[in-house]
């Protein structure tokens, strides 16, 4: 297992004490919520009490009035509208909640949506997709989770008679497109004050200002809160102002009253308990991903907007067929390119890892980039043919810009697009071996040897006698969790165990420790290489989660290691909160 380096943060005490005296909850989670800028009581209030009269009136954003207007004038005259979305999980749910609404307001027959297919169109608006708009008698396209940096193909359609309205939440370049309307509120002079929406939250924002201007009330919009949810989850965007009120009451109502779509994906996956972040993040978002990567992503769409729960339940099972192919081609891939890297000795002692094999599956490649890094922790390529040409994606280790590290090797590129920890690249077959050099050797000149390693960063120490369920129940009111806001981390040190610790499946541990004659239960999976360090009988420190199992209709608190080491070998840095 990878040695990780242990980081706590640090906090105010003024601050700490401050909201002691006006929380009254534990001084440990005080600090916890300091370092979330979380420092005096109205912030924290309103973080615990999340409301949807928080959200932003959305005509904040810059061209709210101009895309509103321009949809009214397509209802006034009768035009054909077109939902145009990404392939994943943000551009699918969105365009679902985008195309619902527009039926319901305006008519069935005039509105219809199109998805780009992953290999033959490739990310983004595509002429094929303009083309058949044009032959489709389209006038209006609203285009979501992308559009903001097709300036070429968006004057294509305006050249045929198209207008655009583009809601994208994607940097934009200083060369913005034709369109009618762009919804982007990291456009520099947009005044809307939140800037971390994702492509359907930005989405969601001109459905609930056309609600307003058609005036239905607001709950017309609410109704896609459980998709908007799914994709704030799987777009991995901050968990703060907007997008935690939004994922809020999205999971309140995905457990109440869901989309059929996320209910079909929800009895598949086998979750019979309340639906979590986490659910939304490993159960329902990665068979709807699935769609895309391993087909086509237009059954997503169709299972969001099926009218009865037998038609969600007929696309749902193609999204988990799909995923369970995902998974093998995941799985083989995973141990082959392990088996290439083990069995040469140049590539184990390299600053990165590039791994080529023309019979891999393209839309995988990125998933196995990210497993890869889970066994040779450095920015990692897994690359694969596609048609004459190798594709590939590359994923980073924190603080590392690995879109930097490609872009000094564009020569060697046919093209490569993407950001700080992702991106893609294409390039001719014969320059595989010059890129995987050029790579090592820019990556090699430019990490720091700290970025090879692995850091858990530790939000407090505790000792177990603070751990009782009314702090267990105040971490549980900060969900949803997510960037920004993750569950908290605590380190917990000098326990030892009990001498009913044991190894269960061959590689996960159970844990039964002890500190000042209190005992603890855990699970640390994947963990049993280390299960040595417990036989020792030496006093170790772990990193933990605190959990609650449920068995027998009784609940319990238990600890959800992270990781753990020998007490004796332990520095813990200290990490100021900038």
């Amino acid at each position: 297992m990878l040695q990780k380096r242990w980081n706590i943060l640090t906090a105010d005490e003024d601050k700490v004490q401050q909201l002691y005296a006006s929380l009254k909850i534990h001084p440990v989670l005080c600090k916890v919520l300091a370092q979330r800028y979380l420092n005096d009581f109205d912030k924290a209030k309103q973080f615990f009490r999340p409301q949807l009269t928080d959200l932003h009136n959305p005509s904040l954003m810059k061209d709210m009035d101009k895309a509103v207007a321009r949809i009214s004038t397509a209802f006034d005259q009768q035009e054909k509208i077109l939902v145009f979305g990404d392939y994943d999980v943000d551009g699918t749910t969105a365009v679902s909640c985008m195309l619902r609404f527009l039926q319901k307001v305006y008519k069935q027959d005039k509105v219809d949506f199109y998805i780009p297919h992953r290999y033959r169109e490739g990310y983004g608006v595509s002429k094929k997709g303009i083309d058949f708009a044009i032959e489709h008698g389209f006038t209006l396209i609203i285009s979501l989770d992308c559009g903001i940096k097709s300036v070429d193909l968006i004057k294509y359609a305006r050249e045929n008679g198209i207008d655009f309205i583009v809601c994208d939440h994607h940097m934009p370049d200083d060369l913005l497109p034709p369109a009618v309307a762009i919804l982007n509120p990291k456009q520099k002079d947009c005044e809307y004050p939140y800037k971390e929406l994702c492509g359907c939250g930005v989405g969601f924002k001109l459905i609930t200002a056309l609600a307003r201007h058609l005036q239905l009330d607001d709950s017309a919009s609410f109704e896609y809160l459980d998709l908007v949810a799914t994709a704030i989850a799987a777009d991995i965007v901050p968990m703060t102002g907007e997008n935690r009120v939004l994922a809020f009451y999205g999971l309140k109502k995905a457990n109440e009253n869901p989309n059929y779509g996320i209910l079909a994906l929800k009895e598949l996956s086998g979750v019979q308990k309340e639906l979590f972040i986490n659910s939304l993040v490993f159960m329902i978002a990665p068979r709807v991903n699935a769609a895309g990567r391993m087909d086509d992503a237009r059954k997503a769409v169709q299972m969001f907007i099926a009218n009865t729960p037998l038609e969600a339940k007929h696309y749902a099972e193609q999204l988990h067929l799909d995923n369970t192919e995902r998974k093998e081609a995941d799985k083989n891939i995973t141990e082959e390119a392990l088996a290439i890297i083990e069995n040469d000795g140049l590539l184990q002692g390299r600053k990165s890892t590039v791994v080529f094999q023309s019979h891999w599956h393209k839309g995988v490649v990125g998933i196995v980039a990210s497993r890869l890094i889970d066994y040779y922790y450095r920015p990692t390529i897994v690359l694969t043919q596609s048609g004459e040409y190798v594709a590939g994606s590359a994923r980073s280790v924190a603080g590392f810009n690995v879109y930097e590290a490609i872009h000094q090797c564009k020569d060697l590129l046919l093209g490569y697009g993407g950001h700080f920890y992702a991106a893609g690249m294409t390039l001719a077959l014969d320059k595989v071996e010059a890129f995987r050099d050029r790579f090592e050797e820019v990556v090699a000149a430019t990490i720091t040897p700290e970025l090879l390693v692995p850091e858990i960063i530790i939000d407090a120490e505790v000792e177990f006698k603070d751990l009782k369920q009314p702090f267990y129940n105040i971490i549980h009111q900060m969900e949803p969790f997510g960037p920004e806001n993750m569950r908290p981390l605590f380190v917990v040190r000098n326990v030892t165990d009990s001498g009913y610790s044991r190894i269960v499946k061959e590689q996960h541990i159970k844990f039964s420790l002890r500190q000042d004659n209190i005992l603890f239960n855990g699970i640390g999976f994947g963990m049993a290489k280390k299960f040595h360090l417990l036989e020792s009988k030496k006093p170790v420190d772990v990193v933990f989660t605190l959990d609650e199992n449920e068995w027998n209709n009784e609940k319990h608190l238990q600890l959800r290691v992270i990781d753990f080491r020998l007490t004796e070998d332990n520095t813990i840095a200290q990490k100021a909160v900038s």
